[in-house]
């Protein structure tokens, strides 16, 4: 974050997290990327032990009660590990989120607090076969029999597949309105779904990324989320931890790369004097560290918001606004960082390459950065066309307001 935005506590929270980082043993890093390593339990234990997971949520099950920006000043930090510790590092505060906004005291005492004490571990499957980003297309179907749901369908790209306990599920429930025929579920591992497939990833790899296979998984019906058919509701309040993640997460990632191609250039010379010296690369982290910055803004406000108002349109924009240029800032700014280095920036002498590849992914996951502009603008319009009466009507102050014959618009 903004170090003149940094309050005293916000700075010994990242200090602390700063020392977590630096307890990560390098082989971990190297095991997860070479795919030696599917799912790092270790890790996420060690950010229990360290009361580091479910920042937000209630010292009543292990949380510490802080708000989003506290938690982004941690992502932050967490995300210069990569993509995958930091994914990993989210999915507590994405499934807890669920939990602790809309989950029964006996659901939280159940899971949550064993999540944050690094006892189980969780992931959330979302996406289908055949619908990604259309999120209401859900096929995944869940049936209730007496005192159960039976589900039926697949999920894949589920991050956490490998070595989760519980799943945080949305089904089918019926209805002719997707988006009032979804629910969520808590489904257990041992209540008899399949791990069918681990994905071979470009980069972020070492997440246990696999596709879930339910065939007559019985669901108490007591893991219901909020109600039936309430899903939507679920997904909504879901999306502010998912993007809000993403972005604070790729923020620290292309922050470690530029500060790796910055002591680079300091020492390589090329023409008798370091490389740092010439506008093509001068120029390259001035444009980067720019970004970053306004990266860092805007997810701080997007927190500030968050924390104030709760999920609603305008930060549903924010939150989207936030993922959107905070990923697409990192992949520019983490390609920079190659181009100041040069040829020894594409080998693997240098982190550089693997940044590269976990940050393409981030571009893609937790909705598209197209569907960000999606919503992004739709709230907008919404928000400019419903604003108040009482503003300054600014289009009549052209000099020819007037000539309405002119203003034609069909």
């Amino acid at each position: 974050m903004l170090e003149a935005l940094l309050t005293e506590s916000q700075g010994k929270l990242r200090k602390e997290v700063r020392e977590f980082v630096r307890w990560v043993p390098r082989s971990l890093l190297l095991d997860m990327d070479a795919d030696k390593v599917r799912y790092p339990q270790e890790y996420v234990v060690e950010l229990a032990k360290r009361n580091l997971l479910g920042l937000r949520f209630s010292p009543e099950f292990g949380g510490r009660g802080l708000n989003w920006i506290d938690e982004i000043v941690a992502l932050e930090e967490i995300g210069a590990l990569g993509a995958s510790p930091a994914c990993l590092f989210s999915l507590v505060s994405i499934v807890g989120e669920a939990l602790q906004f809309f989950g029964t005291k006996e659901q939280k005492l159940k899971y949550l607090k064993p999540l944050l004490k690094g006892e189980i571990f969780c992931a959330e499957a979302l996406t289908e076969l055949r619908s990604g980003s259309d999120f209401f297309g859900t096929t995944t179907v869940a049936k209730k029999e007496g005192d159960f749901y039976i589900l039926n369908g697949q999920k894949r790209f589920v991050v956490g597949a490998e070595g989760a306990d519980i799943f945080l599920v949305y089904a089918r429930t019926g209805g002719d309105v997707p988006r009032k025929s979804i629910s969520a579920f808590i489904v257990e591992r041992n209540m008899g779904m399949e791990v069918k497939y681990l994905y071979g990833l470009l980069g972020a790899r070492g997440g246990g990324t696999g596709r879930l296979i339910f065939r007559n998984t019985k669901v108490p019906a007591e893991n219901l989320i909020l109600g039936d058919s309430r899903g939507g509701d679920v997904f909504d309040q879901m999306m502010i931890p998912e993007r809000m993640t993403s972005a604070a997460g790729a923020v620290g990632l292309a922050r470690t790369a530029l500060e790796i191609a910055i002591r680079y250039s300091t020492k390589r010379k090329a023409f008798g004097q370091p490389i740092r010296n010439f506008q093509g690369v001068s120029f390259k982290v001035a444009d980067s560290i720019t970004k970053l910055d306004a990266a860092r803004s805007l997810v701080y406000a997007t927190a500030r918001a968050t924390d104030s108002l709760g999920s609603t349109g305008y930060t549903r924009r924010l939150v989207s606004e936030g993922k959107k240029f905070a990923t697409d800032a990192a992949w520019q700014v983490i390609n920079d960082a190659m181009q100041i280095m040069g040829g020894i920036g594409y080998t693997n002498i240098y982190p550089v390459e693997r940044m590269l590849r976990d940050a393409r992914l981030m571009m893609i996951w937790t909705g598209t950065n197209e569907v960000m502009n999606l919503i992004i603008q739709h709230e907008y319009f919404r928000e400019v066309l419903e604003s108040d009466a009482a503003l300054r009507d600014i289009e009549s102050d052209a000099q020819e307001a007037q000539a309405g014959d002119e203003k034609v618009y069909e």
